[in-house]
């Protein structure tokens, strides 16, 4: 059976049940449809925060297609419920841009899944159109500005670094000129799109953990700059109260439920190789005050998601994970391994055995924020016994436990080794957490920092926009604040290319962006864009919808 057929074969629980399972009464829902519902910022409680076991997930360096994180995040959960533990999972919702074009959704997969699967992969609670529609209100009141002659506030149009936003993969939008056809319609500039995940209004909203707190960062937003090289905040603009009013409903999390009928909380959704990957701070503080154990996952790979979780939010939020699971399929091994594209399916323990070096490189790394990892390898049908003992042999021999993680053909039934092991770990107490930097040391130095112990960096080139770039985050005093690589999924280095784990490599910063709402500087590697592009053959195409509203093809 394909996701969306096993995702509509289970009765779903109305909504009011699941919430009664983490004892949050009805009248405090507020419903969207009979399976959905927002929970209130009143139900985080800061003492059962401190008391509760966050467990963070991410992965190897995925394939294009990915490696399953949330769906072992999902799978692990059910585990977690069925060997006893109150455990909620907490994740990021879907962008439409992956949905429909080749990467898909992010509601699991299999019998690991989160439901309403079509509303949740689609627009489901409005809270990516509110960010759209608040990123956008903003960008219309500066042009405004700038076509009004009178107004005291004189922002040169050549300095306005706020783009607009679609939730929509579209090349075409990257780079466009506005303000076409006369005085009317404006003044003529460059302007351009960025998909809404990569919207820094997504950023800030995971960031906040208040409505006061949202309006402060939404003034903080850096907008640009006036004719005398001043800075424009979007404060200076009296914007932030209208914005807020916008972010109001999308500010509460959801409430949505697993195909087991446990709690999910679903709130944001960063990508995690344009900004910083992880859910919401108030979501993720939600599930702990719900729950005793909270599964929560971090974008692509742990170079990207995981660095940026525990080095970006565990820092403004005062969190500390107690746990990482590294998921790990021998697909991606083979691939790192050197397989082709058409052999990523084709059993082969030469090639896994070469691709370990890239997990080794992410265990190292783990390590590095003082977490020993458990493997979580999430089973195809086209693994080998043979690959799966050699990955855990592999394991063994560097002081890491790897399980065998069978959620997406078994659910929770496949997966309580899993939660058992990952339960055992945080009840032996060994993993410290503990950054990988100051955030007060100089930028240059935390970027040199990520470069070279999370990527195997040998060191950092800058170009002379780079460097333009960081003299003005210096000048108007941003250079405390922590760092937010753009970088390709599909490499530790900035070439998406080198895959395995490749040395004797340099890493190039091509420009910065200034993301001062958020509280983060996003140094630009490589050839990164914050707007994707359609492949040649979207998922879209293989999508229906029959007359009495039942969609098929959804993934």
């Amino acid at each position: 059976m394909s996701d969306i057929s096993i995702a509509q074969s289970v009765k779903m629980q109305p909504i009011q049940e699941i919430a009664a399972k983490i004892n949050v009464p009805e009248e405090l829902l507020e419903y969207y449809g009979r399976y959905k519902a927002k929970l209130p910022l009143s139900l985080i409680n800061a003492e059962k925060v401190a008391t509760s076991k966050l467990i963070l997930v991410s992965a190897i360096t995925p394939t294009p297609a990915g490696e399953g994180k949330t769906t072992v995040s999902i799978g692990l959960n059910e585990g977690l419920n069925k060997i006893g533990k109150k455990s909620i999972v907490v994740l990021r919702e879907p962008s439409l841009g992956p949905v429909f074009g080749i990467k898909g959704g992010a509601a699991g997969g299999g019998y690991s899944q989160v439901v309403p699967m079509e509303d949740i992969n689609l627009h489901f609670t409005g809270d990516f159109s509110a960010i759209e529609k608040a990123n956008n209100f903003l960008a219309a009141i500066i042009d405004n500005i700038i076509r009004n002659a009178k107004h005291p506030i004189k922002i040169d149009p050549r300095s306005v670094i706020w783009k607009r936003v679609i939730d929509m993969n579209d090349r075409s939008l990257r780079e466009i000129i506005i303000g076409i056809g006369g005085k009317a319609n404006g003044v003529m500039r460059s302007d351009g799109f960025n998909i809404t995940a990569a919207s820094e209004i997504m950023a800030i909203l995971c960031m906040s953990q208040s409505l006061s707190d949202l309006k402060e960062k939404i003034g903080n937003i850096l907008i640009g700059f006036t004719y005398e090289n001043q800075p424009v905040f979007a404060r200076d603009l009296k914007v932030q109260e209208a914005m807020a009013i916008l972010l109001k409903d999308a500010m509460k999390p959801n409430l949505v439920q697993t195909l087991e009928g446990n709690a999910a909380i679903l709130h944001g959704g960063p990508f995690a190789n344009i900004a910083q990957g992880t859910n919401t701070i108030v979501a993720t503080k939600m599930g702990l005050s719900l729950g005793d154990y909270v599964v929560t996952e971090a974008g692509f790979g742990a170079d990207l998601g995981a660095e940026k979780f525990m080095d970006i939010k565990c820092g403004y939020a005062n969190l500390k994970p107690h746990a990482i699971v590294l998921v790990a399929t021998i697909r991606a091994l083979r691939h790192h391994g050197g397989a082709p594209a058409d052999e990523l399916n084709t059993p082969d323990v030469i090639r896994v055995k070469a691709g370990f070096a890239n997990l080794e490189k992410h265990i190292e790394n783990s390590r590095s924020f003082g977490l020993s990892p458990i493997i979580a390898i999430n089973h195809f049908v086209t693994d080998t016994d043979e690959e799966i003992e050699l990955l855990k042999k592999l394991c063994q021999g560097i002081g890491v436990q790897a399980v065998l993680s069978k959620g997406w053909a078994l659910g929770g039934n496949g997966t309580t080794e899993l939660a058992q092991a990952v339960v055992d770990l945080i009840d032996s107490n060994t993993n410290q957490f503990k950054p990988l930097y100051d955030w007060n040391s100089p930028v240059k130095d935390k970027i040199k920092t990520i470069a070279q112990t999370i990527y195997g960096a040998d060191d950092v080139e800058y170009t002379a926009t780079a460097n333009a770039d960081l003299k003005r985050i210096e000048r108007i005093g941003l250079g405390h604040l922590p760092i937010c690589m753009a970088k390709t999924q599909k490499s530790f280095s900035d070439n998406e290319k080198l895959i395995g784990r490749p040395k004797n490599f340099n890493i190039t910063v091509r420009e910065f962006e200034i993301a001062a709402g958020a509280g983060f500087i996003i140094p630009i590697l490589g050839s990164m864009m914050r707007m994707p592009g359609l492949p040649d053959v979207p998922a879209s195409e293989g999508m229906h919808i029959s007359d009495d509203g039942v969609i098929d093809g959804l993934s």
